[in-house]
């Protein structure tokens, strides 16, 4: 069968959603995938490219897949992957892929592009390998489709971008196994990068109420009042739709809460990310409450305090991205740590990692261990 490879049109829609049913099912969760609005809508946006493999004998949709950006931001995400059952093992999944890199990463558009991959096969990492992403960690529990999946984050520099890392002097030392991993995966390198002691885990917080709104128009809103430089978000890429506020009005935390895959990535908090810091573990059952099975933050890696806080309050190191983000004030590159916290039971037997992912797999094992489990005395 041959293919030719075209940006999606509004037209393309209908084929999709069916496209998308028959490779995931009826739980995928992603809009991109099964609201026409919302598909419609990054079609026409211009920080968006889609494209899709059609077959040129019947115009029938065989792939499909998108690096989504956004304003202000040269960071892409690569999602949507999708070949129809019936056309597997062309290579259609590695042509989008490519095809994809090519015009954005290649033509200087974006620094990088990541992808969240499933590893309940081998097939999808390396699709996403063979096209120059490179594994950074693995996001245990992190969707839930037909069940609890874990899922591997991956991602593809621009040449000369991971050079121009601007050094970080300390981390908090449960993080030390992850920046190994990733020395010794991605050439990096962290050697005067000190390991010390978290800072002490902060006392109760006074006794209060935590709202939660979740009407995503005037959350939306009032985000980008507060925050009109992406550069002050945790996390790119995700337009929060939940705010979670003190009753006295101390803080407020935006978060994106996807119901389907019951999961949530915490956006950014106002007025700025200490003032929640003492609050994470309210935080969080609040979230879990809510029915959020895996929550998630995007931490700079020289922000110690910070990740300290989230390491006192069960969070896990789980992924590294060198060189995410610019320097305001300059032409170096910031590095940022994935912070992850599970309310569900782990499993990995169903997990199948290739091998350039197992030394991330070992080393969010370590963490958790040493977080989870207590150490053992034998008496004398």
């Amino acid at each position: 069968m041959t293919t030719t490879l075209d940006r999606a049109t509004p037209a393309d829609i209908a084929d999709l959603r069916q496209l998308y049913y028959a490779v995931y099912g009826p739980h995928y969760p992603t809009a991109l995938g099964t609201d026409p609005a919302e598909m419609s809508r990054l079609i026409a946006d211009p920080h968006t490219l889609w494209l899709v493999a059609r077959c040129t004998r019947t115009g029938g949709l065989a792939g499909s897949a998108a690096v989504h950006g956004e304003p202000g931001s040269r960071i892409g995400r690569l999602e949507g992957l999708a070949v129809h059952p019936e056309h597997r093992a062309g290579g259609l999944a590695g042509a989008l892929t490519d095809e994809l890199c090519r015009r954005t990463l290649g033509e200087g558009r974006l620094d990088s592009v990541y992808a969240t991959v499933r590893t309940v096969s081998a097939g999808p990492q390396r699709v996403v390998s063979r096209n120059g992403f490179r594994p950074m960690g693995v996001l245990p529990n992190a969707v839930d489709l037909s069940s609890r999946e874990s899922l591997a984050l991956y991602a593809r520099h621009s040449p000369g971008v991971l050079d121009r890392r601007v050094p970080v002097p300390e981390v908090p030392a449960p993080l030390v196994p992850l920046l190994r991993t990733a020395e010794r995966t991605l050439g990096v390198d962290y050697a005067h990068t000190r390991a010390t002691a978290p800072l002490a885990a902060p006392g109760a917080p006074p006794a209060g109420r935590l709202e939660m709104i979740e009407a995503p128009g005037f959350v939306r809103r009032r985000f980008h009042e507060r925050f009109p430089d992406a550069g002050q978000w945790f996390y790119p890429l995700h337009t929060p739709n939940a705010l979670l506020v003190a009753d006295d009005g101390r803080f407020e935390v935006y978060a994106y809460l996807n119901r389907t895959g019951r999961y949530c990535a915490l956006v950014a908090a106002h007025p700025g990310p200490a003032a929640a810091a003492d609050y994470l573990e309210p935080i969080t059952r609040t979230l879990t409450r809510a029915g959020t099975g895996y929550v998630e933050a995007l931490l700079p890696l020289a922000q110690h305090g910070l990740l300290s806080a989230f390491l006192a309050q069960g969070f896990i190191p789980s992924a590294l991205y060198p060189a995410m983000r610019p320097e305001t004030d300059g032409d170096g590159f910031h590095d940022y740590v994935v912070m992850t916290r599970t309310a569900e039971q782990i499993d990995f037997r169903g997990v199948v990692v290739d091998a350039p992912l197992q030394p991330y797999l070992d080393a969010y094992v370590s963490a958790w261990a040493a977080t989870y489990l207590p150490t053992l005395e034998v008496a004398p």
